[in-house]
């Protein structure tokens, strides 16, 4: 894919978008990216030197049931949480 006429991969495109709405999900991921795996996009990202804050978020799901799921976002300059 290319964007402004530079290839950008699935990297890219996590960290464009959390710089863009300031966090991730990994439905967020799925649904406005097509990234499936983001735990492993985040992974790749830490060893390129990233440093990600995770925290753990409650909501219902469309049954209403109570779920968790994370939400990432970059630690600028920080140390991992």
């Amino acid at each position: 894919m290319q964007i402004d006429g530079k290839e950008v991969n699935q990297n890219d495109l996590v960290i464009a978008y959390i710089r863009a709405y300031g966090s991730i999900t990994t439905l967020e991921a799925f649904r406005d990216l097509g990234v499936a795996r983001l735990a492993s996009r985040i992974c790749d990202l830490k060893k390129q030197g990233y440093t990600f804050h995770k925290d753990t978020a409650k909501a219902k799901n469309r049954f209403g049931k109570n779920v968790r799921f994370t939400r990432y976002s970059i630690i600028e300059g920080g140390e991992e949480e």
